[in-house]
């Protein structure tokens, strides 16, 4: 059984733990709150983009520009990953290799080759580990993304693209849903594609957009921004849920502290009372045994 110094002990390290959690919690909401920010001024202007683009590349003809054609045989495509760089922020990191590995198991079982481009420390560490073909890497980058670094992401990617070293480029990363729900999420990104229509969309008015000088012309200067401005949103919504992930696990953590404390304070407790009434039972037997 353990002695009372050693619960004493444990009860002051549990508290110790409990206050690196508590602060790693407030650092976790300050930071989520200005990335937060930075994503929700960006993602309407994201899903705009990509809704406006899908449109006027249903009503041209793919051939107008190597980015919108889809190539006949796909034998190798990109996997463009995100992931975080630092731990503590629960099933964060887990959710986003899984969903890797479940893509890159149904793309191999179609007989093609993955190539790897990761987004965070923790991401590069567990393709590396696994033997992937890590094209490159880009760690701590979280924070301090700008559209000039995500212009030299996407000019390499789309540089593979045209040279056929690659088939196709997807990305995974984490998006948003609320403070309890991130979704990692597969998205293609070169060729673009049309958006898909809905049943109930296809029976109402559907958007018609003036173009000058013309929508081939749109199109091709476009299209570049486009890859750039999709990565830049994986950025942000990546780094708001992993903020938002690490939140919840330390408030998670400092709760199962409390309870933690309150277990041991009781354990302490006992194992005091369990002490003082067995010095109660030497003095009443030694005085016993003396009037004897």
């Amino acid at each position: 059984m353990a002695t009372l110094s050693d619960i004493k002990r444990k009860i002051g390290a549990v508290k110790n733990t409990r206050q690196i959690t508590k602060a790693m919690n407030m650092v976790a909401a300050a930071k989520l709150r200005g990335a937060q920010m930075k994503m929700e001024s960006f993602e309407p202007y994201a899903t705009k983009f990509a809704e406006v683009l899908g449109n006027l590349a249903s009503r041209i003809e793919s051939d107008i520009h190597p980015l919108l054609v889809k190539k006949e045989k796909v034998s190798r495509v990109e996997l463009l990953h995100f992931s975080g760089d630092k731990g503590l922020c629960g099933s964060f990191n887990t959710n986003l290799f899984h969903r890797a590995e479940k893509w890159v198991n149904e793309e191999k079982d179609s007989g093609v080759d993955i190539a790897v481009t990761a987004v965070g420390k923790r991401g590069r560490d567990y393709f590396k580990k696994r033997g992937y073909d890590l094209i490159g890497s880009h760690i701590n980058a979280y924070g301090s993304v700008d559209i000039s670094f995500v212009n030299q992401i996407s000019r390499g990617m789309i540089d593979r693209y045209l040279a056929d070293e690659v088939d196709g480029v997807y990305m995974i990363y984490s998006r948003f849903l609320g403070m309890g729900k991130q979704l990692p999420t597969v998205v293609k990104l070169i060729p673009v594609e049309p958006p898909v229509v809905e049943a109930e969309e296809q029976s109402g008015a559907e958007a018609e957009y003036l173009c000058e000088p013309n929508p081939e012309g749109l199109m091709i200067e476009l299209l570049p921004k486009h890859v750039n401005v999709q990565i830049y949103n994986a950025f942000l919504q990546n780094e708001t849920s992993e903020h938002a992930a690490r939140m919840a696990a330390m408030d998670n953590a400092s709760r199962n502290c409390d309870d933690l404390v309150e277990s041991l304070t009781l354990a302490y407790n006992k194992a005091r009372q369990a002490a003082v009434t067995a010095e109660l039972m030497d003095i009443v037997g030694g005085a016993a045994a003396l009037k004897g």
